[in-house]
């Protein structure tokens, strides 16, 4: 997975500022008033695992204490400012333990736990002891970082999601493990039931639309007969259209931090679709993290309270 990014980057090569104007939301994020940029790789130690989630929450901690071109500028009104005062940061991995070192950088910067809106096939809230280790110490995985999160009072407690889970259990003493944590659980299979807009009523009335969200997304929620690419894959997932669909309807989210995590190339079929769907899911999070932010400046600039003002406390 650690080749993901650069999969990622490759596959968005046609993504181009003249020609990204996405229909669904009748814009283009690299031409709005933000400014978009790739930070890049961060450096990390692959052979230590504890010494690089230090890295990475250093990074990612450094990252969001930027100035955005907004925060910066002298034409911003003192009422604009707080509300862009640090980037918002979309990560391309790589294993899903950066989930950790991002949660934690943004509870440093935002003062106050995310509420987690988490795409993937497994739960990712199992106690470090599920991994039985020759260390014989508890250690963080791509399976336990959100229940180390948990622990740590990093996320809101009642205020996050799971979407499309099927993966095995070790027994219900998970679901328990993740009801503590304060998850709500929407299946693969349920989606036949509720469709891909009654997911979103779900996230959205658990989450609502001010609290600060980190968005996570494994790609293995997505089925593997469309997106082989990846070390964990299950069978029965979501189509890509279903997962970018959904995604589509959470654009009113506060996202303040995201990713798109486990792509693995060396998995991938010929044509390399796991990585091209990658691009896809990390330009439709812009477009609605872009979107969002259009709309709470525009907001702002009006000097509307209700709508720009209730905003602006969630992100302090």
């Amino acid at each position: 997975a650690r080749f993901g990014p650069r999969a990622i980057r490759a596959a968005s090569a046609r993504q181009l500022p003249f020609r990204a104007y996405n229909p669904r939301s009748l814009s283009n994020p690299y031409t709005s008033p933000l400014k978009i940029l790739d930070c890049g790789d961060i450096p990390i130690n692959p052979f230590d695992n504890a010494l690089a989630l230090e890295q990475m929450t250093t990074a990612f901690h450094q990252l969001g204490l930027r100035h955005t071109n907004l925060s910066s500028s002298s034409s911003s009104s003192t009422t604009i400012t707080p509300l862009f005062a640090h980037p918002k940061l979309i990560t391309l991995g790589g294993d899903h333990s950066i989930a950790l070192a991002a949660l934690r950088a943004l509870y440093r910067i935002h003062k106050q736990p995310m509420a987690v809106v988490h795409f993937d096939a497994h739960l990712d809230t199992w106690h470090p002891s599920a991994y039985p280790s020759a260390w014989h110490v508890p250690s963080f995985t791509h399976g336990s970082m959100f229940w180390m999160a948990s622990e740590e009072g990093l996320i809101a407690n009642g205020s996050s999601a799971h979407a499309g889970l099927r993966t095995r259990l070790q027994g219900p003493a998970d679901w328990a493990d993740d009801d503590r944590q304060g998850f709500l659980r929407i299946a693969a299979d349920d989606i036949d039931d509720i469709g891909t807009e009654g997911v979103v009523e779900r996230i959205l009335a658990r989450v609502g639309t001010r609290t600060p969200v980190y968005l996570s997304l494994d790609i293995d929620v997505v089925d593997p007969g469309l997106a082989p690419g990846t070390g964990t894959p299950e069978p029965g997932g979501w189509t890509s259209r279903e997962v970018i669909r959904v995604l589509r309807g959470l654009e009113g989210l506060n996202v303040v931090g995201a990713d798109v995590v486990e792509v693995a190339p060396a998995y991938d079929g010929v044509g390399e679709q796991t990585a091209l769907l990658g691009a896809q899911v990390v330009y439709e999070m812009l477009t609605s993290v872009v979107g969002r932010a259009v709309k709470d400046l525009q907001a702002a600039e009006r000097g509307d309270e209700e709508d720009a003002g209730a905003r602006l406390r969630d992100e302090l």
